[in-house]
Order: C-alpha cells, then sequence, then structure tokens
C-alpha cells in the first residue's frame, strides 16, 4: 500500500507538471489580506511546481538539507516580497522563476549532491524572484504582514508535501518526477 500512495503521488505532480503552463500572477488583482496570500501560490504551474521541487530535492538530500534548504527558500523568500513590495528592482524576475522550475527539476531528475551551502544558496536565489513577484504584486492597500504570512505559510506548506511525496516514493520514480517538472520548466522559459 505505501508504494502504491508514493505512485499516486508521483503521477499527480508528474501530471501537474505536465498539465500546461500557468504563472501564479493574478493580472492585478487585489492583494489584501491573508487568505488570499495563502491561496496565491496555489495559483500557477510555476510556483507550485519550484516550491514541491525544493521539498523533494530537500528530500533527496536528507540529513540537515531536509530541513535547512526549504527553510532558505522561505526565509530568503520573505526578503524577496520586502523587495517587491517596497518596489525595488530587480531584474530578469519572470526568467528566474521559470529557470527556477527547470534547474530545480534537474537537481530532483539528477539526485544532484551539491555541498550543503550551494543548496542552500541556490535555493535562497529562487526565492528572491519568487518572492519579489508576490511582493510586487500586492496592493499598496494590502496588510502586507497577513499576506505575507499567508504566500509564506502556502509555500512551506508545498515544500513540506514534496518532502513527504518524496519519502514515499522510490528514487527512480523520483527524478522521474523531477524530469517532468524540469520540462515544465522549459516550458515556462519557452512563454
Amino acid at each position: 500500500m505505501h508504494t502504491l500512495s508514493g505512485k499516486r503521488s508521483l503521477i499527480a505532480l508528474t501530471l501537474l507538471g505536465l498539465s500546461g503552463v500557468a504563472q501564479a500572477h493574478t493580472s492585478g488583482l487585489p492583494h489584501i489580506d491573508f487568505a488570499t496570500g495563502l491561496a496565491h501560490p496555489f495559483g500557477g504551474l510555476d510556483h507550485l511546481l519550484a516550491m514541491v521541487a525544493v521539498g523533494l530535492w530537500a528530500a533527496q538530500r536528507g540529513g540537515r538539507a531536509l530541513w535547512l534548504v526549504p527553510m532558505t527558500f522561505v526565509l530568503t523568500m520573505a526578503v524577496g516580497g520586502l523587495l517587491g513590495f517596497l518596489g525595488v528592482t530587480l531584474p530578469g524576475v519572470e526568467l528566474g522563476i521559470a529557470g527556477s522550475v527547470l534547474i530545480l527539476g534537474l537537481l530532483v531528475a539528477l539526485a544532484s549532491r551539491l555541498s550543503l551551502a550551494a543548496s542552500m544558496g541556490l535555493v535562497g536565489l529562487f526565492a528572491l524572484f519568487h518572492g519579489y513577484a508576490h511582493g510586487a504584486e500586492m496592493a499598496a492597500e494590502s496588510s502586507a504582514l497577513w499576506y505575507s504570512l499567508g504566500f509564506l505559510l502556502a509555500t512551506a506548506t508545498l515544500h513540506i508535501s514534496g518532502i513527504g511525496i518524496a519519502l514515499a516514493t522510490r528514487q527512480n520514480l523520483l527524478r522521474v518526477s523531477g524530469a517532468a517538472i524540469a520540462a515544465s520548466g522549459v516550458l515556462l522559459l519557452a512563454a
């Protein structure tokens, strides 16, 4: 039963990865509360896949990376969100987000064993772009604190989901999942 559950998780993640290109940017709708922030990362394939991939990769790495890699993403994403909300210019945000899906998918597909510091630095870089996108789209009348807490909690939940999927899935199936995520990254970059 354990393997069947893992296979279902893998199938669901693979289908998400191949379902088409969507982005978690809500076309100028105001972001004003915790619930909107909580829902935002689930609204687009780019954010969803990158955040789940962080969890998948952290679980593959194991040890301290299991919690340090996702924690780095969440904390650095908060910094990126603040930069976006304050209107600080960050070039290449969409490219950084799409590239993160590709690269994180490849890291999972290859079961990459970068050093812990390099792993944290890489996810931190990607988190800046993801956080910036969330913060830049926040309406001026928003409750920045509550909206941010919502998208940070959603991000942590997606990381935990990725960790759970990785722990319930065989390594070879997990690598296929990473390849599907990377393929989605290619599609996002081409869009």
